[in-house]
């Protein structure tokens, strides 16, 4: 047989649909980050509240607020294998920002279930010292309207860095990125990923590399309005943050 090849970012962003009273609602992506407590399921606060980030509102037409989220997770020792776990949802059991609070439309939701489960989480706590920069390209690995690449293997959207990453957006860990995204991403893990070229590093050194390169960029969040492809990140730091708060 062949041999195949897969890039970790396609198997570290997770699948992921929220649901009350057993009837769905929607869906979105999460990806793992690991703190001192539990494993963490790294997500946008409006997936599991089921709520506007600013309004507030129901997003559902229904008006149901999510109690459970489902997670489609890899299946241990069997790469190309997945199983579902099932986490219930109040808002005491996940970590917010412990500056900003919700209006950093992320959380970190402790795991409680891990039968059969194998973990590839992102090393949020690692110094990215990588350096992007305005135009250069990005990825956004999640699942656009619920949609699986072969299995429960993630979807690429390539954009491009829209704002200074080094600036805050609003006032807020956030910086812009210019990718045809639809829903379902939202949560997605936004990475630069290189599989082979020259990467350059804060400290004004650049090397050749000839193997892939990835670095957490932020979770995605959707866009800034529907007539628009601009979209916005939440800061790997701010990611890093809210799992310290754990």
């Amino acid at each position: 047989m062949p041999t195949i090849n897969i890039a970790k970012p396609s198997v570290q962003s997770l699948l992921i649909s929220m649901s009350v009273n057993g009837n769905p609602l929607s869906t979105g992506t999460g990806f793992i980050c690991l703190s001192k407590k539990a494993p963490m399921l790294i997500t946008n606060w409006h997936n599991l509240t089921g709520r506007h980030p600013e309004t507030k509102q129901p997003l559902s037409p229904t008006g149901g607020l999510p109690d459970a989220v489902h997670i489609i997770h890899n299946r241990k020792g069997r790469l190309g294998y997945w199983t579902q776990t099932v986490e219930p949802l109040k808002t005491s059991r996940w970590i917010e920002h412990p500056r900003y609070g919700e209006k950093v439309d992320v959380v970190a939701l402790p795991l409680t279930d891990l039968t059969d489960v194998e973990l590839y989480p992102y090393d949020v706590m690692a110094d990215p010292d990588i350096i992007v920069r305005p135009a250069e390209t990005i990825s956004v690995v999640g699942f656009p309207l619920g949609l699986q690449a072969g299995g429960s293997l993630a979807v690429w959207a390539t954009g491009f860095v829209a704002s200074e990453p080094d600036i805050d957006f609003r006032d807020l860990p956030l910086f812009l990125v210019d990718c045809r995204t639809r829903p379902g991403q939202s949560g997605s893990a936004v990475i630069f990923h290189s599989n082979g070229g020259v990467v350059r590093y804060k400290n004004g050194n650049t090397s050749l590399q000839t193997g892939e390169t990835t670095r957490l960029l932020g979770v995605y969040s959707g866009r800034v309005s529907a007539e628009s492809d601009i979209g916005m990140v939440w800061k790997s730091a701010a990611i890093a943050e809210i799992v310290s708060a754990a």
